[in-house]
């Protein structure tokens, strides 16, 4: 038997031996009669610092691969499309120089980055989130004590004058309606309006270099300049942080008081809103030794959110984007530079990601908003070393286990439908505590057009080895002609769906050869627990039992 294979096989027994199911079994209904709301495909929105690997090797590639995941149009939005530059990405950098002044004073713009950069969008079939941001060399005002155009990481990046106001507001939105007006140019009016244009990126935080009354100004001049070349255009923000602190719930409210009931500062009309984004971020630490994720952090963070937009009649039904829902705020720190970013890399990501995914939709449904977007801030890092640890969907063009939990949610489709389990921790209790205590075995269920799908997972924030469960997944409401389904069961888990443990059987190389790299990119796709087979419909239903180690995901997908 080849090495590497005895090795997987190895690792396959002591993960069965440390995570040997449950003896009490845990009971999953699911009822496809009981629709509970839309499916909104909240999962197909990415995003990134440097805006400039979207035309590297690896990055052209992963665009096709997230293209490729969903059949709804997937949104791109990425930083630093205004900044000043070489065009040549960093960590936490990147740039177009699409604005310059000559030697007379006199704007000149560029679009020569812009394009390559965009271009790429187009090939790839992906749409962006044109995120305004961020202040070119030429118009950024003075600010005391920012001495610096461009700080490079690990220094404080937002520290540097890109993230200082204009010197000339009318400036700044003649900037954006020139953008603008050139995509429309290129790309066409029918699919600019397509895309949604956002003003900056976390004001309230060292990323805007002003106050939140300078920021208002700005964000009127941007939606006016766009507006101006695209009078249907979509625009919105702030992009402001998680709101669950009281500045940044202040900072949300004060925004949406602003459109509510202000005169924009361009003309003294009404100023344009049509969605609203917000970052809300888990925490990750280090505990005795493990990571020990913060999950309550993100969901408490976007149910305040929520309960802010909720309370304004006028803005209740608008779109919420969260432009940025991540376990945490970092993505180009490594876990070399922080150790409790080592979760990135397995299948306790993917889990964490669909815990976040079912309780946003519940969160939902509680406060009655509009959401229409969960964007992961994650892509790839062009030239870093295999498995560095960065918050990324791959690693040198092989795609790591969390792009897979995506790839399951792009498998559902329709109406979510009722489903229960006894092994669900309340999502009250989630709020108050997290997952620290039992695991959460939970799922959650779509049915689309002769077909249905469900989701589950056994997820804990203690990244220990434990025992997983042992579930009975009952599924009702199949329709009554229906007498046999076809059962398609994809995992993600230590041994699925998993180019990291396959990495790591390797002996971790950094130069892997042409047949090891094959092999890492066919492990880190979607991968099937067993053959698809046929089950017997008995009375409108199926039952299937499956044991899930903790931090396991599984998609089951019927098909009639």
């Amino acid at each position: 038997m080849h090495k590497l294979a005895i090795t997987l096989l190895c690792a396959a027994a002591i993960q069965a031996a440390a995570q040997a199911p449950s003896a009490n079994p845990v009971s999953i209904q699911v009822d496809l009669a009981k629709p509970v709301g839309a499916y909104t495909p909240i999962y197909r929105w990415f995003g990134y610092d440097e805006s400039n690997y979207t035309t590297m090797k690896y990055g052209k590639e992963l665009l096709g691969e997230l293209h490729d995941l969903s059949p709804e149009p997937v949104y791109i939005r990425a930083h630093h499309l205004l900044t000043s530059g070489n065009g040549v990405a960093e960590l936490k950098w990147s740039s177009s120089n699409v604005f310059t002044v000559d030697a007379n004073g006199k704007p000149v713009y560029d679009f020569t980055i812009t394009d390559k950069t965009f271009d790429e969008f187009q090939k790839a079939g992906v749409r962006p989130v044109v995120e305004l941001g961020f202040m070119p060399k030429d118009l950024a005002a003075k600010v005391p004590g920012v001495n610096e155009y461009q700080v490079r990481y690990p220094k404080n990046t937002i520290s540097g004058a890109s993230n200082n106001p204009p010197r000339d507001y009318a400036l700044w939105g003649e900037l954006v309606r020139r953008y603008t007006e050139h995509l429309v140019q290129r790309y066409g009016k029918d699919k600019v309006s397509t895309w949604y244009f956002e003003v900056w990126n976390e004001p309230d935080i060292g990323y805007w270099h002003g106050t939140p009354e300078e920021y208002y100004k700005l964000y009127d001049y941007a939606v006016d300049g766009v507006r101006k070349a695209l009078p249907n255009a979509i625009v919105g923000g702030p992009a402001s942080t998680g709101p669950a602190s009281e500045k940044a719930s202040a900072f949300l409210n004060n925004f949406l008081k602003h459109c509510l009931n202000g005169k924009s500062a361009v003309n003294g009309k009404a100023i344009p809103l049509d969605f609203i984004s917000f970052h809300p971020k888990g925490h990750p630490t280090v505990i005795d030794g493990h990571v020990q994720m913060g999950l309550a952090n993100e969901l408490n963070a976007a149910a305040k959110g929520f309960s802010i937009v909720a309370s304004y009649p006028k803005f209740a039904h608008l779109p919420i984007i969260l432009s940025e829902a991540d376990p945490e705020g970092c993505a180009a720190c490594s876990m070399k530079v922080n150790p409790a970013n080592a979760y990135r890399n397995g299948p306790l990501y993917p889990a964490y990601t669909a815990t976040a995914i079912k309780s946003l939709f519940d969160l939902r449904d509680q406060y009655k908003v509009n959401l229409i977007a969960m964007l992961s801030w994650a892509f790839e890092f062009e030239g870093k070393e295999y498995f560095e640890g960065f918050r990324t969907l791959s690693t040198n063009g092989i795609d790591k286990p969390v792009l897979n939990v995506f790839r399951m949610a792009g498998l559902m489709s329709g109406e979510r439908v009722s489903t229960s389990s006894t092994g669900q921790i309340p999502l009250s209790n989630i709020l108050s505590s997290g997952v620290r205590n039992a695991d959460d075995v939970d799922a959650f269920a779509t049915k689309g057009n002769r077909e249905a799908a469900v989701m589950l997972w056994d997820y804990h924030d203690e990244d220990i080895p434990a025992a997983g469960a042992d579930v009975q997944v009952t599924i009702s409401g199949i329709p009554s002609n229906i007498k046999r389904v076809l059962l398609e069961h994809y995992r993600i888990d230590e041994t699925h769906s998993n180019s990291y443990r396959v990495w790591k059987a390797m002996g971790s190389p950094q130069t892997p050869t042409e047949a090891q790299y094959s092999q890492l990119k066919e492990a880190g796709q979607l991968e099937l627990l067993s053959s698809p087979k046929w089950l017997d419909v008995n009375d409108g239903k199926v039952t299937i039992v499956t044991a899930l180690p903790r931090q396991a995901t599984s998609l089951m997908h019927l098909k009639w």
